[in-house]
């Protein structure tokens, strides 16, 4: 039974750290730019969140559309405005510019927030249920639950709209997609709002959680890498598969080596992963 319970929460986290991957992965997958900027955007939608509910009352299950759109107009500004600028230099150049944006936005948040651990507390919170003798944590799991649904709607739009269709085309073939019509830059741009969208509601769900503070940007970036390495970059389904994998090794980690050394194992497990599968277990060409 301990085992099972020790599985559920790993489950109950993993669904959300899908929905942190799945951005990053979309922005690496279609523009070949690894966003370290990503963390930062997560943490800006954990203090929306925040401050949305001590000032407004506004639930954090209902501050991801408010997150979600400010984190959407700020990453298609950064992309439109500085990282299509270098979008076609060698990767080395992309990641040193979002490094840069990256410490000036972490800096940014510590000046205006201070590094100070915050949290959300719920004046009126679900509390937990039994079922079949597991502990089942409502909030988180209703969080969870969120999570793969935003998941599953980024899905939808990436196979069922013209602009989904679109962001498939540049990610197969720029080029060729150019030459049938296709706006690449401004795909780009709209590719890079979506995965700061996604960023931004993952922080809203994650501030139940998870302490807030500038501080937490690395971590969240690492489990974005984590995750997108073990589902396989290119693919919705990989990432909401690595987000429940790392959460139930991070779990069983935690349990067997100490909660210290969770996210250790899960860095250990990478390494043999891209020795022996570098593909990732559900990575294939292109995007889904």
């Amino acid at each position: 039974m301990l085992y099972a319970q020790i599985l559920l929460n790993g489950l109950v986290l993993g669904g959300l750290y899908a929905t942190i991957a799945v951005g990053f992965s979309l922005v690496w997958g279609v523009l070949n730019v690894i966003n370290i900027l990503h963390g930062s955007f997560v943490v800006l939608g954990s203090y929306i969140a925040y401050f949305s509910y001590v000032h407004l009352g506004i639930h954090p299950y209902l501050s991801i559309v408010t997150a979600g759109a400010v984190l959407f107009v700020l990453g298609y500004c950064v992309q439109a405005g500085l990282i299509n600028r270098v979008v076609g230099a060698p990767v080395l150049t992309t990641l040193v510019l979002t490094f840069g944006l990256d410490l000036i936005a972490n800096n940014g948040m510590i000046l205006a927030f201070s590094a100070d651990y915050r949290s959300v507390t719920l004046a009126n919170p679900l509390g937990s249920a039994i079922i079949g003798g597991l502990v089942v944590p409502l909030d988180r799991l209703v969080a969870m639950i969120l999570a793969i649904l935003l998941t599953g709607l980024l899905y939808f739009v990436l196979v069922h709209s013209r602009i989904g269709r679109a962001i498939i085309a540049v990610r197969m073939d720029a080029e060729a997609a150019a030459l049938m019509g296709v706006k690449v830059k401004r795909i780009y741009a709209i590719t890079f709002g979506i995965g700061a969208l996604m960023a931004g509601a993952a922080g809203s769900l994650l501030s139940l959680v998870f302490p807030i503070s500038p501080l937490n940007g690395p971590e969240f970036l690492g489990i974005a890498f984590v995750v997108c390495v073990l589902g396989g970059l290119g693919s919705v389904a990989g990432a909401v598969v690595g987000g429940l994998a790392l959460g139930a090794i991070q779990s069983f980690g935690a349990l067997f080596f100490g909660p210290q050394h969770g996210l250790t194992i899960a860095f250990a497990l990478l390494i043999l992963l891209l020795i022996f599968k570098p593909s990732g277990i559900m990575g294939r060409r292109g995007y889904e």
